[in-house]
């Protein structure tokens, strides 16, 4: 089972989405104030598409696809947030729109010590609601959607 998600994580990191890419360059090699990131990284059974160990920050994007695996989603976010990471979800038609948005919110959650805090930090207001989602350690998930 490791060698197959080893090899579809490696897989994953060759085909990267356009949002994907786009998010990796302002990321990798520390760009984001010194914080190191870990792209398709592979947590337990689930490959994250964005991970800061050192803030033990998952940063996952949604596709259109998305839409139609919510409860996979949720599960998947519920067993993250078990292993006692935090998770941050924008469509990627957000990082696309509104990179420095979606990093400030990044940001945010690498400043606030231990989990995400239940209401403030994210979304901004310059953030449109229905592009972004946000699951928080211990809250299950939560979602600013409409």
């Amino acid at each position: 089972m490791q060698r197959l998600n080893a090899d579809r994580a490696r897989k994953l990191r060759i085909e990267q989405t356009d949002a994907e890419q786009l998010l990796w360059h302002r990321l990798r090699n520390r760009r984001l104030q010194g914080w190191k990131f870990r792209r398709q990284h592979e947590i337990g059974p689930c490959i994250a598409d964005f991970v800061c160990p050192d803030a033990d920050l998952i940063v996952e994007l949604d596709g259109g696809q998305h839409g139609e695996q919510v409860i996979y989603d949720e599960r998947r976010t519920l067993e993250l947030q078990v292993m006692g990471y935090s998770v941050l979800r924008f469509w990627n038609n957000e990082v696309l729109k509104n990179m420095e948005g979606v990093l400030e919110v990044i940001l945010e959650a690498l400043a606030s010590p231990g989990p995400l805090p239940p209401s403030g930090g994210s979304p901004r207001p310059s953030l449109p609601r229905d592009y972004l989602r946000v699951a928080r350690r211990g809250e299950g998930v939560a979602s600013t959607e409409t």
